[in-house]
């Protein structure tokens, strides 16, 4: 044996091997003599070297290290030529093919966007990939890991065994990349990484897998991007129109895990096809334009509702398969419902498979915890300006748009990226360049991410979840914006329902906390959200927030949510809100849906499916919510009896909605509201309504309005308030609302 087969066999049997592909496979024998072809089989009995065209042995292999590395001259051969190998185990044989026989899959191109920060389909070349190489199929790995001294795939097919298939380093870009003949969909693999100072770290996953191991397992599974076939053409070519500013947008948020749970088998989870059987017909039934989901992306634990995700590129594996999930998103489309998903580029967990000291550096996350980590959440925060890790992430934001056909993106805690200081004491966090607290890196890679997601997808939409009062969120970013399209408005959230939970007798004292959103509201593209933070940690039910005796606490609820529907903004509820949930949220159980026995609560849920209709074919209640000219105020001053009264003006400038909402439990007979013309207001929608569990106190069908001056308008309405309710009535020419159905 020569001495290079003897250093190199004893690297390749130890796993330290600084160029496996060096070393393994077939090479120039020098001087004329053929091919020196390597092979590493350990527990091997035997190797022979087959021609794969000919189907002939072309040599026996000599075992040169007791570990299984196996050694073949092959001499009169002047061309290469394709070969696998056949191998012995006692008395069984194996074909097996050879991944160091078969040229780098992940080009130079490649490796200079990696570099540069712009491979915005990285996650077509890094990953598991089911793949044809020279007319072999098999698997081609890549895994970005520039600090790695060594990193191997490990699987079921190696018996976990990191020396077997160690990978090629590419290192302009720092990628490792691998072909594994002979490798089905389906296999479980991950990653051995040793660290440069020569440290073995935990097995890793992969963060390009497109499927893993249902938690608390970690493995990863090879799964190709497959053959579904997509029945949503129409839709994807005209959704632009649901997401569009003027248009309605009712969204319901669900926590897959927990809306509703399977009894007869033990409360098993639903899967996505039985929640595209359940969901889709119940969120089209309710009225609602979207479904949100919290995140789907793989994470290993429930109690975190998916907030911290590892899993980037894989829709979890808790309730089926990725083709399951895109067959929800098929069914969603087919019945005219957009979907988003609840996206996480904030921070990460730090479970050790996951992405933390992922090459045994800070590879992802900043080295200092005063950059690199949340205090409050325990997690890991994103290094933004590494070219790669804003590549790998807006590559992710793009993939789930392109891949699942995904509606829009909300981007969760938006806030803890744009401020270095958030939620930090001083001494706790690093000044930008300028002596600054503003996170210039994250906000680059924001409005970069904005930019490709309505280049590339001009028919999606992004949302922030942002707490602040950072200006433009919502505006485009050659304006100076972040470049979202919408914006959740926290603040809204907040000061209507401390409003609201206020009893009746005192709200008169706290009006201005449900009108001070009107001072702000055409600052951004906003949503109103009822969200699943304000159902938990302690925080009670919406219907637990409202005060009195069961009467009361309805009607309030009610009157709150026609508020709701009828002030400029896009509307956002969590599940279970929808019929008024007694009880906290809790992400392990389902919604209590044998409350709906109750009048009471199948009343809230009556409500909520006439208010979307309403919503959803009045132009006035939708159109213009992002324009001050939509809205205009009839009184806001009542306080003393706790009424508001208000205009939605839609595009046509016939098109009106007069709004009054009664905040007391007293019936106010006579009460003049202004309205701006003459004739009939027809009564679209009463909360106090006995459909709705109410006492049926109203107007009937409407009233005339009598020539009689009110708050600056020639005309007035001389109303009854129902008590603690909301009253919506359209002039009866102004243009009709389309069927509710």
């Amino acid at each position: 044996m020569s001495s290079k087969d003897h250093a190199g066999a004893g690297a390749i049997a130890d796993a330290t091997h600084s160029d496996p592909f060096s070393f393994l496979g077939m090479h120039a024998g020098g001087k004329g003599e053929g091919f020196v072809v390597r092979a590493f089989f350990p527990e091997a009995d035997g190797v022979e070297i087959i021609d794969s065209a000919a189907g002939k042995r072309v040599s026996k292999m000599r075992r040169v290290h007791k570990e299984g590395v196996f050694v073949s001259h092959i001499k009169g051969r002047r061309e290469r030529f394709p070969y696998h190998y056949r191998v012995q185990h006692g008395e069984n044989l194996e074909e097996a093919g050879d991944p160091y026989r078969f040229p780098p899959a992940f080009g130079e191109l490649d490796a200079h966007l990696m570099a540069e920060g712009t491979h915005f389909e990285s996650y077509k070349r890094l990953g598991a990939h089911p793949w044809t190489l020279e007319g072999v199929d098999g698997v081609c790995f890549g895994v970005w890991a520039p600090g790695a001294s060594r990193v191997s795939v490990v699987g079921s097919f190696n018996r976990w065994d990191g020396r077997r298939h160690p990978m090629r380093l590419h290192p302009s870009c720092g990628v490792w990349e691998i072909f594994i003949p002979g490798i089905p969909e389906g296999t479980f693999y991950k990653f051995e990484i040793k660290s440069g100072d020569g440290r073995l770290l935990p097995l890793k996953s992969d963060p390009y897998a497109f499927r893993c191991e249902r938690a608390p397992r970690s493995a990863c599974i090879v799964e190709g991007f497959g053959s579904y076939q997509w029945r949503d053409a129409e839709w994807m070519a005209n959704r632009h129109q649901a997401n569009r500013h003027d248009a309605p947008m009712a969204i319901y948020e669900v926590h897959m895990g927990s809306w509703r749970r399977c009894p007869e088998e033990g409360e098993r989870f639903l899967t996505y096809r039985e929640m595209a059987d359940q969901l889709v017909p119940y969120v089209k039934d309710m009225g609602f334009t979207h479904i949100e989901l919290m995140p789907i992306n793989e994470f290993p634990f429930d109690g975190s509702w998916g907030y911290q995700p590892i899993g980037l590129f894989a829709p979890t594996s808790r309730f089926g398969a990725p083709d399951d999930f895109r067959a929800f998103i098929d069914c969603c489309h087919e019945a005219g419902i957009s979907v988003i998903l609840d996206w996480v580029p904030g921070h990460f967990p730090e479970d050790e498979h996951g992405l933390a000291e992922f090459d045994g550096t800070h590879l992802y996350e900043h080295s200092d915890p005063r950059q690199g980590r949340h205090m409050d959440w325990g997690t890991l925060i994103y290094n933004y300006g590494r070219a790669e890790v804003a590549n790998f992430l807006l590559s992710n934001a793009l993939f789930w748009l392109e891949r699942y056909h995904i509606d829009g993106l909300r981007v969760d805690a938006v806030a803890s990226m744009l401020y270095l200081d958030y939620s930090r004491e001083d001494g706790q966090w690093i000044p930008n360049a300028h002596g600054g607290n503003e996170n210039l890196e994250a906000i680059t890679f924001l409005k970069r991410m904005n930019e490709l997601v309505y280049e590339r997808h001009p028919g999606a939409f992004m949302v922030a979840e942002e707490s602040t009062a950072w200006p433009m969120v919502s505006r485009p970013t050659y304006l100076g914006g972040l470049g979202f399209g919408y914006k959740w408005n926290l603040g809204w959230m907040h000061d209507t329902l401390r409003f609201i939970s206020k009893d009746p007798a005192h709200r008169q004292y706290h009006q201005d906390d449900i009108t001070f959103g009107l001072l702000y509201a055409f600052h951004e593209n906003f949503i109103l959200p009822l969200s699943h933070d304000e159902v938990v940690h302690g925080k009670g039910s919406i219907l637990g927030r409202m005060p009195g005796d069961k009467w009361r606490r309805f009607a309030s609820l009610r009157a709150y949510y026609g508020f709701m529907y009828a002030h400029p903004g896009k509307k956002l509820m969590f599940m279970g809100c929808e019929f008024g949930q007694e009880r906290e949220w809790a992400h392990d159980e389902s919604l209590d849906w044998h409350l709906l026995e109750d009048k009471q609560h199948k009343g809230v849920q009556n409500l909520m499916r006439d208010l979307n209709h309403l919503y959803r074919n009045a132009p006035a209640l939708h159109q213009r919510d992002f324009d001050h000219e939509g809205f205009a105020w009839i009184d806001c001053h009542d306080h003393a009896n706790s009424v508001l009264s208000f205009m939605r003006r839609g595009n046509d400038p016939e098109d009106l909605m007069v709004i009054v909402c009664n905040f007391t439990p007293v019936v106010r007979e006579g009460y003049r509201v202004g309205v701006p013309s003459a004739g009939f207001y027809k009564e679209c929608l009463n909360t106090d309504s006995s459909l709705y569990g109410g006492s049926n106190v109203g107007n009937l069908s409407g009233l005339a309005a009598e020539a009689e001056p009110m708050h600056g308008h020639p005309h007035s309405l001389y109303l009854t308030l129902p008590p603690l309710a909301t009253l919506m009535l359209r002039p009866a020419g102004a243009p009709a609302p389309m069927s509710a159905k």
